[in-house]
Formats: C-alpha cells, sequence, structure tokens
C-alpha cells in the first residue's frame, strides 16, 4: 500500500514538470509550388493545400501531445503585421525570425511535393465532367482508376540560431482507388467555391483525403521523435512598466525578450541604492514587491496584462521573472 501511494504521489509531482517541459512550435503553411498543376487538375482552381496540410499536422501534433503547438491566430496576427510573403514558407532564416516574434522554441516549416494520382494520365478538370462537378463543387477525375499519393517534407528549426535540428519525410497513398481523387466520400460541401476544408470528415473520406493522413501522420510522428534536438532555452525577462491604465499595464519587453501569453511576471518597486562607496558601482538594490502582472497580449517589443496586488503601480517599475 505505502509503495501505491509513493507511486501515486511520485506522479503527481512529474506531471506538472513533464506539462512545463514541453516545447513550443509553430507550424507554418506547407509551400505547394511544384504541384500547382496537379491541385489545377484536380480541383479545376487552385487551391492552398499548403494551409491545409499545415492546419491537419498541427491537429496531429497537439493531439500526441509532446509539443505546444501555437495557435492558428496568434501565427495568422504575426504573419499579417510583418508582411511575410509564401516564400518565407521555406526559409529557414524568415521562419527562425517569425518563431522569435510568436516567442517559441521551434518553428516548423515544409513543402508538398507529390499530390494526385499515382500515375501520369492526364485528369479531366471540373469543367470539362459537367454534373460530377457539382456533386463536389470542385471537379477533378482521371481517365482511368488510380490511386491518391501524398508527399510531403518538413523541417524543424531552430529560432535562436535558424538551423535546421530535425528533417521528416511522410508518403501517404490511398487503399482504395477510383476514377476521381474527391471520390467516395466527396460532396459540395468537401470544396465549395470559398475554399477546400481539409480538415474536414467530407475530404478526409475521400481517396485523397486518405493519402493526405497517411502522409502527415508519417511527418507528425517522425517530429514527435525529434522533440528533444530543440535546446532547452533559459529566458530571462526584466523589463519595465511602460504605460498604467487601470488594473491594465504594458511593458517595454515582447516575443523578442521571451515574454508570452500566460507568463505570470513579478512588478517590483526599485526603492534606495546601496553603493560601493569606493567606486561608486552599485552593489544592490532594495526592492518591494508590488504584486503579479499576468500577459495577455504580447507584440515584438511590448506586452500589456493584468495586475493583481496592493499596488498601484507606477511608469517605471521593474518588472522580473
Amino acid at each position: 500500500m505505502r509503495t501505491l501511494i509513493a507511486v501515486l504521489i511520485s506522479a503527481a509531482l512529474l506531471a506538472p514538470a513533464e506539462a512545463q517541459a514541453k516545447k513550443r512550435v509553430a507550424v507554418l503553411n506547407f509551400d505547394y509550388a511544384t504541384v500547382q498543376n496537379s491541385i489545377q487538375s484536380i480541383f479545376g482552381t487552385n487551391q492552398d493545400i499548403g494551409k491545409g496540410i499545415a492546419d491537419i499536422l498541427v491537429t496531429r501534433l497537439v493531439n500526441s501531445g509532446v509539443y505546444s503547438v501555437i495557435e492558428r491566430k496568434a501565427l495568422d496576427k504575426v504573419l499579417a503585421e510583418q508582411n511575410f510573403s509564401n516564400s518565407d514558407r521555406v526559409d529557414p532564416s524568415s521562419a527562425a525570425k517569425i518563431g522569435k516574434i510568436l516567442g517559441v522554441d521551434g518553428i516548423i516549416i515544409g513543402s508538398i511535393t507529390q499530390f494526385g494520382r499515382d500515375d501520369k494520365n492526364v485528369g479531366v478538370t471540373g469543367g470539362a465532367i459537367g454534373g460530377l462537378a457539382g456533386r463536389y463543387g470542385l471537379g477533378g477525375v482521371g481517365k482511368r482508376n488510380a490511386k491518391a499519393v501524398v508527399a510531403i517534407n518538413a523541417r524543424l528549426i531552430n529560432t535562436d540560431t535558424a538551423e535546421i535540428l530535425a528533417a521528416a519525410e511522410g508518403k501517404g497513398e490511398s487503399n482504395r482507388s477510383g476514377a476521381t481523387l474527391l471520390g467516395s466520400g466527396g460532396a459540395s460541401s468537401a470544396a465549395a467555391g470559398a475554399g477546400l476544408d481539409m480538415s474536414s470528415k467530407n475530404f478526409g473520406d475521400t481517396i485523397l483525403g486518405e493519402a493526405v493522413a497517411k502522409a502527415v501522420d508519417n511527418v507528425a510522428a517522425q517530429m514527435d521523435q525529434q522533440a528533444a534536438r530543440l535546446p532547452d532555452r533559459v529566458v530571462v525577462i526584466d523589463g519595465l512598466v511602460a504605460d498604467v491604465s487601470g488594473g491594465s499595464i504594458v511593458i517595454n519587453v515582447g516575443s523578442r525578450g521571451g515574454v508570452k501569453v500566460g507568463d505570470r511576471l513579478k512588478v517590483m518597486r526599485v526603492g534606495r541604492e546601496i553603493k560601493d562607496p569606493a567606486t561608486g558601482r552599485v552593489l544592490r538594490r532594495a526592492e518591494e514587491t508590488l504584486g503579479e502582472l499576468v500577459i495577455t497580449d504580447v507584440d515584438e517589443q511590448s506586452a500589456g496584462g493584468t495586475f493583481s496586488g496592493r499596488g498601484p503601480v507606477k511608469v517605471g517599475d521593474r518588472v522580473k521573472q
């Protein structure tokens, strides 16, 4: 009985530590320039399958629990603010810069190298297949039955050095074959004019969706195995209060300095300085703790949050982790 209790206590103590040890990553949209002709043939129009692959990979990584994955909204906001182009999807230096702004340990970039049929027959576009195109919203049918094949590669980038720490390749092939890659599960909602939802069950049930899932699962499993390659980052947050409005505070340190949403920082008031009488060098500073600041929003150079404590907080007060 004592042994069982000891095991339970140990598990309870280790769980928080393991959660804290998770490395934070972000996943950029995959580049799909090399398969654009295939996309046009399959869907009858261009579709951002790079975003679709990235979204599915994010879901797989979140479900496995090895990484802490940044949410899509935060990534899209940074990409819009910094005006990063599609070419930055595959450039390690640009990806590392994005990762630093987001405050993540690593960033995953990748490319789609194969997306379509397992043969070289030319597909018939949606406009040529009449009523069948209406069933799928976007057409795509080959001259004979074929399996779907999807191949992708991904790289894990160190955001501090832009070094490629790990690479993974995944290839998926459907078990079924059909006259259309969107067959066996396709419907008008699978790929409507507003865009293709590759995360939907409807797309996942198609033979193309089956191949996509296998390729992404393969890459996700390899990335999980490489998590230890990301070095531990020791972040020391030390800044000043830049603005105070009621209980809301803005500080002069942002994601570039390691601040991230959810951080809890001490707010300090610097008091008397003790100096070396011989050199005038400050030996120590007397500080009093005013309270705690919980970070709720972060940009590259600043962060905002909600203060709780005895206060009042003033511009120039110190914040630290």
